[in-house]
C-alpha cells in the first residue's frame, strides 16, 4: 500500500499491516532483524507484489527526502557553479523555452565572482542596476539568490574594509526601491509575502548602519609610505584613478596629496576620459581667473551624461554561440579554453565584453 508524502510526485513509503497497526517498511533498517521473528519477508513479498521492488522504492524515497532536507535548510535552493549560459529569447524547433534575467543570475557563478578583485566592481554595478529597475522581474528563487550574493558582498566589505562607498551606494538604491515597492504593494508585483520584504528592508538598514560605523584602523608601518615617495610618483598614482571620489579622498590624507589632487590638468584628463569633447565643450565653466574649472565641470557633466565604465574583468558574450560566460584568462594562458563549448573556427573573434547594462538589455523583450 503506497503512501504519498508532502510532494505528490514522491514515490512514497511502503507500509505493512501488523497486529499493532500499520508500520513503515524499511528494507535497510537496522531493526529489521528483530521483526523477522514476527514477520516473514518472503511471505509478505509474495502476498503483496508491490513490495517486490521495495528496496529500490525506499532508496529513491531516501534520496528525495535528502534533497528536500537540503533545499529546506539552505538559503538558496538553486546553487550552480556554471561559468556559461545559453541566451535564448524565444522558443524554436530545436530549443523550447527561453532564458530570463533571473535564470541567468541564478546559473552564472556570481558568488565566486565577488571573490575576484577584478570582477568585484562589475558584480556590484550589476546588482545596483537590478535594484533600480529589474528587481520585480526576478523570480522568487532569483530574488533569494540576489540577497544571498548581496549578503556575501557586505560581509566581505566589513571583513576586508575595502570598497565601502560602492556598497553604500548600492544599499541606498536598493532601500529606496524597496520602500517604494512596499508602499505600493497593491500596485507592484512582489514575489513572496510582504513580511519577507519588510524583513529584507530591515536587514538592509542594519547593513547600512554597520557600514556607517565602519572604522578602518590606522596601520603602523616601519617601511616606505605613500608620503615618502617623490612628488612625481605620487602625482602619477593620482593620474591612474578613474573615480573622482577616490582622488578627493586620497587628497585628504596629507597636505601634499591635497595640493596634487587640485591640479587642473588632473581633472582635465578625468573629464576627457569619461566624456566626449562635444559634451564638455557645450558646458564650459570658467573660473574667476578666466581659466576652465575642470573639477567643477566634471561634477556638472556627470549630472547630464553617463560616466565611462571601466572594469578589470567582465562577462563575455559569444555572438556565434549566443552564450554568456565568464572567461578565465589565467586558465586560457595554459590551455586553449574559451570559457564555453564554442563551435566557431576562430572563437576569440566572436567574443565581446558585456557591460552591466548590456547584461540586463540581453534579457529584455
Amino acid at each position: 500500500m503506497p503512501f504519498l508524502g508532502q510532494d505528490w510526485r514522491s514515490p512514497g513509503w511502503s507500509w505493512i499491516k501488523t497486529e499493532d497497526g500499520w508500520k513503515r517498511f524499511e528494507f535497510y533498517d537496522h531493526d529489521l532483524g528483530g521483526m523477522n521473528n514476527e514477520l516473514n519477508l518472503e511471505e509478505i513479498q509474495d502476498e503483496n507484489k508491490e513490495n517486490r521492488f521495495v528496496g529500490d522504492v525506499c532508496q529513491v524515497a531516501a534520496k528525495k527526502r535528502k534533497k528536500d532536507f537540503f533545499n529546506n535548510n539552505t538559503k538558496s535552493q538553486f546553487v550552480y557553479q556554471e561559468k556559461w549560459i545559453y541566451v535564448q529569447k524565444e522558443s524554436t524547433r530545436e530549443r523550447h523555452g527561453y532564458c530570463t534575467l533571473g535564470e541567468a543570475f541564478n546559473r552564472l557563478d556570481f558568488s565566486s565572482a565577488i571573490q575576484d578583485i577584478r570582477r568585484f566592481n562589475y558584480v556590484v554595478k550589476l546588482l545596483q542596476l537590478i535594484a533600480k529597475s529589474q528587481l520585480t522581474s526576478l523570480s522568487g528563487a532569483a530574488q533569494k539568490n540576489y540577497f544571498n550574493v548581496l549578503e556575501k558582498i557586505v560581509k566581505k566589505v566589513l571583513e576586508d574594509q575595502q570598497n565601502p562607498r560602492l556598497i553604500k551606494d548600492l544599499l541606498q538604491d536598493l532601500s529606496s526601491t524597496l520602500c517604494i515597492l512596499i508602499r505600493e504593494v497593491g500596485k507592484s508585483v512582489l514575489v513572496g509575502n510582504i513580511n519577507i520584504w519588510v524583513c529584507r528592508l530591515e536587514t538592509i538598514l542594519n547593513w547600512q548602519q554597520q557600514l556607517n560605523n565602519l572604522q578602518i584602523p590606522k596601520q603602523i608601518s616601519n617601511g616606505v609610505t605613500l608620503s615618502d615617495l617623490p612628488l612625481h610618483m605620487q602625482n602619477n598614482i593620482l593620474y591612474k584613478f578613474s573615480d573622482a571620489w577616490d582622488i578627493i579622498n586620497l587628497g585628504q590624507a596629507t597636505p601634499t596629496l591635497h595640493m596634487l589632487s587640485e591640479d587642473r590638468q588632473l581633472w582635465k584628463k578625468l573629464c576627457q576620459f569619461h566624456f566626449a569633447e562635444k559634451q564638455f565643450c557645450s558646458h564650459l565653466i570658467m573660473s574667476e581667473k578666466g581659466n576652465v574649472d575642470w573639477k567643477l565641470m566634471y561634477f556638472t557633466l556627470q549630472k547630464y551624461y553617463p560616466k565611462r565604465e571601466q572594469y578589470g574583468d567582465t562577462l563575455q558574450f559569444c555572438r556565434h554561440c549566443s552564450i554568456l560566460f565568464w572567461k578565465d584568462c589565467r586558465l586560457a594562458l595554459f590551455i586553449k579554453d574559451s570559457g564555453h563549448p564554442c563551435t566557431a573556427n576562430d572563437p576569440d573573434s566572436s567574443f565581446m565584453s558585456v557591460s552591466p547594462q548590456h547584461f540586463i538589455d540581453l534579457f529584455k523583450c
